[in-house]
C-alpha cells in the first residue's frame, strides 16, 4: 500500500468516527452529564479561577523545563565540539606505526 493510499485511508477512517460519534456526544440531555455541567460537575467562579492560574503557571514551567534540557544538550554539544578541536591539535596522533 502505498503512503498517500494509507493517508488516504487513515483520514477517512478518522472522518468516520467522528461523524459516528457526534451525534451521541450532542444527544446527552439531562442525563448524567446534562445540564451543560461537564465531567467536573457546576463550576463558579472559583474553580475557573483556579483553573486558569493553573494555566498560566503552566506554561512558564514548560518553557523553563525546555529551556534547561537545550542548554544541557547545548553544553554537551560544545563539550563534544572541543574535545574534537584538541584531538585534532594533538601531533601524538598523527602518523602511522
Amino acid at each position: 500500500m502505498t503512503r498517500t493510499r494509507r493517508l488516504a485511508l487513515t483520514l477517512a477512517l478518522f472522518a468516520l468516527t467522528l461523524i459516528v460519534l457526534a451525534p451521541a456526544a450532542l444527544a446527552q440531555g439531562a442525563g448524567e452529564n446534562g445540564g451543560g455541567q461537564g465531567i467536573y460537575g457546576e463550576t463558579s467562579d472559583k474553580v475557573i479561577t483556579n483553573a486558569m492560574f493553573m494555566v498560566i503557571a503552566f506554561f512558564p514551567t514548560v518553557i523553563l523545563i525546555f529551556s534547561l534540557i537545550q542548554w544541557r544538550l547545548d553544553k554537551r554539544k560544545h563539550a563534544k565540539m572541543d574535545a574534537a578541536k584538541r584531538r585534532a591539535a594533538g601531533g601524538q596522533w598523527h602518523g602511522g606505526w
